[in-house]
């Protein structure tokens, strides 16, 4: 991983745990066969395009929003 994608990414997002939990689903996607959104080089690994896509804000996150179910089963 390379540092100079890490700190663009993390400029994007306001806290760590966003940012690797965005990462870790991006990088499932890519070795899913999704096509980068972003120039790549043969010798990055998918964390580093993930965190390039990051930085570059092709890739945004949604927080729910309180008007969402929760997913906890109902008491009777």
């Amino acid at each position: 991983m390379k540092s100079k994608y890490f700190q663009a990414a993390a400029q994007q997002l306001p806290s760590p745990e966003l940012l690797i939990n965005l990462v870790s689903k991006r990088v499932r996607q890519l070795m899913q066969g999704n096509r980068p959104l972003t120039l790549t080089d043969p010798k990055m690994d998918f964390a580093d395009i993930a965190l390039k896509e990051i930085g570059e804000g092709k890739i945004t996150y949604e927080l729910p929003t309180s008007d969402t179910p929760s997913l906890a089963p109902a008491k009777e």
